[in-house]
């Protein structure tokens, strides 16, 4: 089963936005993160929603910040995403007639109840500017290998986003 990867695309995209500062485009952002800008758009719109980005449409629009990165926890992002699953595994039946089945059932919802409220948790407690001072005294030896560029200038020509 493919795990989404939302969450890590947003946190990614997010952190490159606040590298570039100011107004950068889906168009921009796409190719930056190896996808469609379509994708970018249907990723940030809840976001959007919760107020952590913002967007213009016309010339000169594109997706900015809209709050400071202290203020924004991964939580955040996660609940803003629309709170997908976070973890694939789950019971054959939701409700077996079986006993052992619903023994199994039990003590697996159980433990992914516990594992869930944990990492919702330590989601809630790190922000995206804690991810972002963690890059900070790394940045000059990854950027020596050439890896996950951040643009440095805007396109000539902004589409509507």
């Amino acid at each position: 089963m493919r795990r989404d990867s939302r969450l890590s695309v947003a946190l990614h995209i997010l952190l490159h936005m606040k590298e570039v500062g100011g107004v950068i485009t889906s168009e921009t952002l796409g190719p930056m993160m190896n996808m469609n800008p379509v994708v970018v758009r249907r990723t940030f719109a809840g976001l959007r929603e919760a107020g952590i980005v913002h967007s213009e449409k016309g010339h000169g629009g594109g997706w900015s910040l809209a709050r400071d990165l202290a203020s924004v926890t991964l939580g955040d992002v996660y609940d803003a995403l629309g709170m997908p699953a976070l973890f694939s595994i789950g019971h054959r039946d939701e409700a077996p007639g079986c006993l052992i089945e619903q023994a199994v059932n039990r003590a697996v919802g159980e433990a992914l109840d516990e594992a869930e409220a944990l990492l919702l948790t330590r989601l809630r407690s790190v922000s995206v500017a804690d991810l972002a001072n963690d890059v900070r005294p790394r940045a000059v030896r990854h950027a020596k290998k050439g890896a996950c560029a951040t643009p440095t200038r805007r396109p000539a020509s902004r589409p509507v986003e």
